[in-house]
């Protein structure tokens, strides 16, 4: 099977979920644009109706200045739709906010304009943290079938399966780390630490950006994060 894990040209839905939270807000999404539609279609009909009978009676309600009913309707029913929109909102924001039970953790530092990654819970081979840079690949350096302005050198690797914490900060200016598959997106502020999380449920390479205008290279920062069986991920972490 083919999943949309990265960005398509003239795309207008979302990318493939690979994650329960993702799942959740494009649940989220379809259910508040299906009242939406219905709200939409409604108004117009009103408003569709009401011209066409100015046009064809032109004295039609010509002494009704007011309606209380309908003005208390008009009134109240966007209220409540909108209460309903915020609890709903609000409830999934809250789940995806709280960040515990994690497996394993990144820490991601922003800067202009690349990513350093570091693997806090593994040694390397000079009893050090393991983590590298992760610079875009420059389009004459491009292997067949990779994805201009999207393919970086060194990719995040993630065993399937396992909640992951991304600890995100910046070492200049404000980015965002966002990687709309998994249904990440974490603010990078310079001195301040922040934090997302993710349990990816199935294999495949996901690809995301920089979400905050951070300079004249901002586009120049992809993300790729791959997610890979267990077995391949303690070979990964042994090469390392």
């Amino acid at each position: 099977m083919n999943y949309a894990d990265a960005p398509r040209p003239w795309g207008l839905y979302f990318q493939d979920s690979a994650s329960p939270q993702m799942e959740a807000l494009v649940e989220l999404h379809n259910n508040i644009m299906f009242y939406l539609v219905i709200i939409l279609f409604s108004v117009v009909w009103i408003l569709g109706t009401i011209i066409v009978s100015h046009w064809i009676i032109k004295i039609a309600n010509k002494f009704v200045s007011h309606g209380t009913m309908v003005e208390l309707i008009w009134t109240v029913s966007p209220g409540l739709i909108l209460i309903f929109i915020a609890f709903t909102s609000f409830k999934l924001l809250y789940l995806i906010d709280e960040v515990s039970d994690v497996n394993m953790t990144f820490y991601i530092e922003a800067h202009q304009w690349y990513w350093t990654y570091q693997y806090p819970d593994f040694l390397g081979s000079d009893d050090d943290f393991i983590g590298f840079d992760s610079y875009l690949v420059p389009e004459t350096d491009l292997e067949q079938g990779a994805l201009r302005m999207l393919d970086v050198d060194e990719r995040v690797i993630l065993p399937e399966v396992t909640h992951a914490r991304f600890i995100v900060s910046s070492g200049d200016v404000i980015h965002s780390y966002a990687c709309p598959a998994l249904g990440i997106k974490a603010d990078a502020y310079p001195g301040r630490l922040n934090q997302a999380s993710t349990l990816v449920n199935r294999l495949g390479t996901f690809y995301g950006q920089c979400s905050e205008i951070c300079g004249i290279l901002h586009s120049s920062m992809p993300i790729v994060i791959q997610c890979i069986t267990l077995e391949k991920f303690l070979i990964y972490l042994w090469e390392k």
